[in-house]
């Protein structure tokens, strides 16, 4: 059998294998109301019978103006928690973990209301200047991240990830590029750390499930001015003694700056595997990992732990059995007998 299609304990979460289908923002929430629609169930659901080892649900905002976009879910009441758990409950049953990725996509929320971040330094002349959040309102954030936290709790999911990366609001907190405050949340490392430190601990005490985070490992950013890998190294050693039982590591989205060097496939793994030298909990790669044979290299030499599958999974939906035909794992077998067929 080969390592990406066999199972693995990640904590106490058990998964039937290694790939993880990544959070992707489908824009499809078409009433606006953060509630998941028929369109989620389909396209989940059919991930769920490829035999993913879970299914990380898109970037779910924990308030309204938290969202990205106001088609983008939402965990912010109860009537949203409901539609998680028919969703939850229909994943479990074709074999499937479930994971809810919690966000708040600070002065990246296009449609926000009221556009929040830790400065007043907008994204791009495309986007509003944002409001510099006060310390009240920073614990309202941090709140709603444990109320949203709780719906999920009780809506049955496996794993929560908590959104730290593609620039988003706890991503702004932690970099100096666009985290310029005096006050306890600002300047040292550590304090740009604390609110992720607070949302993470808060969570973790709620929750007790597998807790995730998400880190965007380089900001593409040639000033100086960005995390170093040895920031990030402390960074994560925080986060494990928080509680934190995965760091899935991206990269890019805090500022308007595309990779500075040649995009390749698996070009994210290397921070991946510079990451796994300073914790002891496991790290997962994704980006560009389509290649079932490179996955696997990828596992066999302990690069990552995990593979999150974005782009290859709406691509080709049975990607999974297609992976254990070049890898030739005659262990693993598709959902039923009726879809064994279609790949002979």
């Amino acid at each position: 059998m080969s390592l990406l299609l066999s199972p693995v304990k990640i904590a106490n979460l058990e998964l039937n294998n290694r790939v993880v289908m990544s959070p992707m923002c489908m824009y499809e929430v078409q009433k606006k109301d953060g509630v998941l629609e028929p369109f989620h169930f389909a396209h989940y659901g059919a991930r769920a019978l490829a035999k993913v080892g879970m299914v990380v649900t898109e970037a779910t905002a924990v308030l309204p103006d938290g969202r990205i976009s106001d088609w983008d879910l939402g965990l912010w009441n109860d009537e949203q928690a409901d539609k998680l758990t028919e969703l939850t409950t229909m994943l479990h049953s074709f074999g499937t973990k479930v994971g809810v990725q919690l966000n708040h996509a600070g002065r990246k929320a296009e449609n926000a209301q009221i556009v929040s971040a830790p400065s007043a330094i907008p994204f791009s002349s495309d986007y509003a200047t944002p409001h510099e959040l006060n310390e009240s309102e920073i614990q309202a954030v941090k709140d709603a991240f444990v109320s949203a936290a709780k719906r999920a709790k009780r809506a049955g999911v496996d794993m929560i990830e908590i959104h730290g990366a593609h620039g988003y609001l706890l991503d702004q907190f932690l970099s100096a590029l666009t985290n310029q405050r005096t006050d306890q949340y600002g300047g040292s490392l550590e304090n740009r750390y604390r609110l992720v430190h607070e949302v993470v601990t808060s969570v973790r005490a709620v929750f007790d499930g597998s807790l995730w985070i998400r880190l965007s490992l380089t900001d593409y950013d040639d000033s100086g001015v960005q995390n170093s890998l040895d920031d990030w190294k402390q960074v994560a050693k925080w986060l494990e003694a928080d509680g934190v039982d995965l760091i899935d590591v991206s990269t890019g989205g805090l500022i308007n700056a595309a990779p500075n060097f040649p995009v390749h496939d698996g070009y994210q793994t290397p921070f991946a595997t510079e990451l796994k030298q300073a914790v002891s909990v496991p790290v997962s790669t994704v980006g560009l990992l389509d290649n079932p044979g490179l996955c696997e290299y990828i596992l066999q030499n302990h690069q990552a732990d995990l593979i999150l599958e974005g782009r290859a999974l709406l691509r080709n939906t049975n990607w999974l059995s297609d992976a254990a035909k070049q890898l030739h794992d005659h262990d693993f077998k598709p959902y039923n007998a009726s879809y064994e067929r279609g790949q002979k």
